[in-house]
Order: C-alpha cells, then structure tokens, then sequence
C-alpha cells in the first residue's frame, strides 16, 4: 500500500495461472474508472490478475477451489514460508501427495496453502486440476528453473483489505451495485477445473444470475454459438476480442481464440 493508502496495483499475481485475464485488464479498466467506489465482486476469482490490476478498496472474492481461497485467505493473513521449495520431480510428487493427504482431511491449512503454491509454480503448463475424487492430479512441470518467492508479506496489506468466500456463485450476497465481473471456465470440452466441474447448466445458471443483478455486469467467456446465443438472448451487449491463447495439453500447442465480453448495467 502507497503512503495515501491506496493499493500499489504493481503486485504481480503470485500463481500461475492457465487462462489468466491480465491481458484484459486494459479492456476492463475503462469499464472500471466509472465505478470505482463500487465493491468488485468476482465470482471466479482465479488467479486474482484482475483484482491487483484494478485494485479496489472493497471487493468480494469468491472461487469453488477450496484450496485457492485458502490460500489467499493466508496471504491475507501473512503467510509465512517454512517449506523450501525445490524443482524437483520426486520432491513434486512427495508434496502432492501430502497436499491431497491435508486437503482432504482439512488438516494444517497454513502447510496446505504453501503446498499449493508450490505444486502450482511448479507443476504443468499452469494448471490446476483436481479429479471427481477432490485429488489434485497435476503432473510435474518440468521447468528449467522456477523463482519461487520467499516471502508473500507484500500481499497482506492488500488482500487483507478484501473479502474471500468458497461457494456456489447464486448464494454470493450481492449489493446492488456492485460491479461484477465473471470470469467462468471456458465453454469448452474440459471442465473439470474444481472436483464439481461446471457444465453447461452450470453457465446457463450463470447467466441468468448475471442478467438479474442491477448494477454493472461483464462476462468473459470463449466466443461459442452457444454462448453468444445464450447471453444475446438475455440482452447483454457483445463485444469480441482475441484472446492471447487457448488452453492446450501440449504447451506449444496454444493459439488465439476469440473471445466474448458480455455487458450489462453500463
């Protein structure tokens, strides 16, 4: 935080992130300079490039990723580091392994929280994955090297200043003029981001969650037929931009994807 007490928005965001929207930032950030005495709520908070780009003095996080929030949740708090983390496969998958044992226990959630950001810095191609059984089952990333940070107290003064939540986005307690972007998984194939997953009832419920709140609303999402059709038929207006990359298994395998920005309430 600056000596005014506003946020330094120079904070990078401390994940990796596949799909991550800092790219966008400039896009929303107009959006953004009208309204920012509202609170951001973000019903998919991600990898929180958005939040540290424009941050807000107010502003509810919310993610189904149990393991995310709780890891921000301790940031907010002053995580301290006492796990030395070393790019190592069998050291990766050793600390998977006592990840998984803690996450589903819920057992330590100050270890577990270094543990994810570990396995996240070091695992594959960003991404974070869990299977119908809550494991996390990300496979080594094979860097050549990784800058892991040592220390996570620049964040607390910041995201201490935030509200962090882990549920279903219909039960967020919405004002009525918070400005809400959301940012779901891809309409594509591959959902299962969270042990639930999100189906494409789960984006229709999404929309009309969207199209019912009474302040400023954007949406990004892959430019699908289906998406488009979904979100013009609520009465949003569509703006189509280029995403810088598409998710892909192989990592040389990403290219430029259309996307689709909703908007309500401007």
């Amino acid at each position: 935080m600056t000596s005014k007490g506003h946020f330094d928005a120079t904070l990078k965001p401390p994940l990796k992130w596949a799909g991550g929207k800092r790219w966008l930032l400039p896009v929303l950030k107009r959006y953004w300079s009208k309204h920012q005495q509202s609170r951001l709520v973000e019903p998919f908070c991600g990898g929180l490039s958005v939040a540290l780009g424009l941050a807000p003095e107010r502003a509810l996080l919310n993610d189904v990723n149990p393991a995310l929030i709780n890891f921000y949740q301790h940031l907010s708090e002053g995580l301290e580091v006492d796990i030395s983390f070393i790019n190592d496969e069998s050291a990766y998958y050793h600390c998977r392994d006592e990840f998984n044992q803690l996450n589903a226990k819920q057992n330590n959630p100050a270890r577990a929280a270094q543990l994810f950001y570990y396995l996240n810095r070091t695992g594959y191609n960003g991404l974070c994955r869990f299977n119908s059984s809550g494991g996390y089952n990300v496979p080594f990333g094979r860097y050549k090297t990784i800058n892991y940070l040592e220390s996570f107290i620049d964040y607390q003064p910041i995201l201490s200043r935030w509200q962090f939540s882990c549920q279903d986005f219909e039960t967020i307690p919405l004002e009525s003029m918070d400005f809400v972007y959301a940012d779901p998984p891809y309409d594509t194939p591959f959902h299962q981001y969270s042990q639930k997953g999100f189906k494409w009832e789960d984006q229709e419920r999404l929309a009309l969650w969207l199209s019912q709140h009474d302040g400023p609303v954007l949406l990004s999402n892959q430019a699908t037929d289906r998406i488009i059709d979904l979100y013009r038929k609520l009465g949003f207006r569509l703006r189509y931009l280029d995403a810088p990359r598409l998710i892909s298994c192989k990592g040389n395998g990403r290219k430029a994807v259309k996307e689709v920005l909703a908007i309500r309430g401007f």
